[in-house]
């Protein structure tokens, strides 16, 4: 069967007699045996009202210190700070090869040394100038570097420089310093000693310089160099910049001056001006010759002062090409020593019955020496220049054909082409070396590559020996004939602008000849023509200088 069902309505007995009272194990905490009550009216309105006014009060506060004296503690806020300060390190100093302070670091107002340079002349575009660390109108530092902007100080930079470090600054708001915390230590920077001697390096560009205001050159550039190695231990540019005007940011009328000045004294011209070379790149055709089998170098070539071709415009006319004298027959050796323009003519074009080494060889050649090519020199801003071509000339007028008048011009170094004077040093120590192309380097000991070019090693003897007889034997460099040192060189004379009234005038050299040490090449810029005084005039007082001053380098 089944039980009753309880009926939900009823009431048990316990339920009725059961409360706290009468319950002497009442668990108070369980509410056991207990029958629970609402929470009252008072109760509630006592809680919420705690709340308002809790709620209050922080409303208020917060309006107080936001609202009221929000910027004043801000403010404060601020000046209690965590704050990272630069470390600077100190950069390297740069040396002469004798150890004479160029470049150094002078304790300035700031928390870095401020960069100073010896006050020589000639020796900005060498060096160059640096920028320094800079703030804002907060005193903080946007710019914590100082770091090269040109010359040796922009190229070894990363050397130079070393490493900042860097200090965490705790300051109250009242600006007190509470704690301090090294977070990194500074590196300085790499010290540097060039190849440079800055006695050669101050008289070379002041020889440059007299010239310049004794005549009326504008500007010019000189450069000496070990042909073994590459050192370089003069290279000058005029006109030149201040170095430390620059770095400190001095006077801003003196600045502006230099940014305005037509000479354009921010170029360093003997790795970036470009000039006509004119006849100093005879030597390195007469080899060409030679290593092409067009001539021998004791067949005579008549120079009775210029050639004729048929012109190609009018053929029924003849297109005439002048040598600067009539020198009568001439060999290789003799073409080299008086410049003769007509033995150039007929070697590099051809004329009659010999033949010529034609364009494309004249090129060849020229870049095999390294014209209208980067030397590599360790130097910012090195150009190339322009060995002329077919395709040049097509590019650059208008789709002209080239002529064989134009092989004639190229061969003595006119018709566009464009050299640096690094590029003419390199060049002509690959002369005096017997065939290697050396890498012009400015720090001492850091030799460049060698590269041996592909010419019979007798050939240079016979360009060797015009050189010599250019300043021997009655020939265009017979200013350089001196009785300390034995001299080889090549002058050149380039005719500039329309009316021709302008030159550039180039020498190039080495010495001692008979165990070639050094290359040089100098150029004066923008003389005028009539002028009997240029480049080589400037070699010769720098050669006079040295003989008294410093002759080691003559031995």
């Amino acid at each position: 069967m089944f039980g009753r069902r309880k009926d939900p309505h009823e009431i048990d007995p316990d339920e009725i007699f059961l409360d706290a009272r009468n319950s002497p194990q009442f668990n108070d905490q369980q509410f056991e045996g207990r029958l629970e009550r609402p929470i009252g009216r008072m109760a509630l309105v006592f809680l919420g009202s705690l709340f308002l006014l809790v709620l209050s009060v922080f409303s208020g506060r917060l309006a107080f210190l936001q609202v009221a004296h929000g910027d004043e503690y801000n403010r404060k806020s601020e000046e209690n700070r965590l704050e990272a300060i630069p470390l600077f390190g100190i950069r390297g100093v740069i040396y002469d090869r004798n150890k004479k302070l160029l470049a150094w670091n002078e304790e300035g107002e700031n928390a870095f040394f401020e960069r100073d340079y010896l006050p020589l002349n000639g020796l900005s575009h060498l060096l160059g100038y640096v920028g320094h660390p800079k703030k804002d109108d907060s005193g903080i530092y946007w710019q914590k570097e100082i770091f090269g902007r040109d010359g040796l100080e922009l190229e070894y930079d990363s050397r130079l420089k070393g490493e900042n470090g860097e200090k965490l600054v705790e300051t109250d708001a009242t600006g007190n310093v509470t704690s301090e915390s090294l977070q990194r230590v500074p590196v300085n920077g790499e010290n540097l000693t060039l190849a440079i001697d800055a006695r050669l390096q101050e008289k070379l560009y002041g020889q440059i310089v007299a010239l310049a205001a004794q005549v009326g050159f504008t500007s010019g550039a000189g450069i000496m160099m070990d042909v073994e190695t590459g050192e370089v231990v003069a290279l000058a540019s005029y006109p030149e910049y201040d170095s430390r005007l620059l770095s400190n940011g001095g006077d801003r009328a003196k600045i502006n001056a230099l940014l305005n000045d037509a000479r354009k004294p921010f170029l360093n011209r003997a790795v970036a001006g470009l000039y006509t070379p004119g006849s100093i790149v005879k030597p390195y055709f007469a080899l060409a010759a030679l290593q092409e089998g067009i001539i021998s170098p004791d067949k005579k070539l008549l120079s009775t002062g210029s050639i004729s071709i048929p012109n190609p415009y009018f053929p029924d006319k003849e297109s005439v090409f002048k040598d600067w004298k009539a020198h009568g027959w001439v060999d290789m050796r003799r073409a080299i020593a008086v410049s003769s323009d007509v033995y150039f003519y007929i070697v590099g074009g051809g004329f009659e019955d010999q033949k010529g080494l034609g364009i494309a060889n004249l090129g060849t050649y020229a870049k095999l020496f390294g014209l209208g090519e980067p030397t590599g020199i360790d130097l910012p801003g090195e150009t190339e220049g322009v060995v002329p071509s077919p395709e040049w000339k097509k590019e650059h007028f208008k789709g002209e054909a080239w002529f064989l008048g134009n092989t004639y011009h190229t061969a003595i170094g006119q018709y566009g082409f464009q050299v640096t004077p690094i590029q003419m040093t390199r060049a002509v120590a690959s002369i005096a070396n017997d065939g290697w192309l050396v890498t012009p380097r400015l720090v001492l000991g850091e030799a460049g590559d060698r590269v041996e070019l592909p010419v019979q090693k007798e050939f240079f003897k016979v360009a060797k020996e015009g050189m010599r007889a250019g300043v021997v034997e009655g020939g265009t460099a017979a200013g350089l004939s001196v009785p300390y040192v034995k001299v080889a060189g090549k002058t050149g004379t380039a005719e500039l602008g329309v009316a021709k009234d302008k030159v550039n005038s180039w020498v190039t050299g080495f010495f001692p000849y008979d165990e070639p040490k050094y290359a040089f090449a100098v150029v004066m810029e923008r003389g005028p023509k009539g002028n009997t005084l240029g480049a080589t005039y400037v070699m010769r007082g720098f050669l006079d200088w040295m003989v008294a001053n410093t002759p080691e380098y003559l031995k």
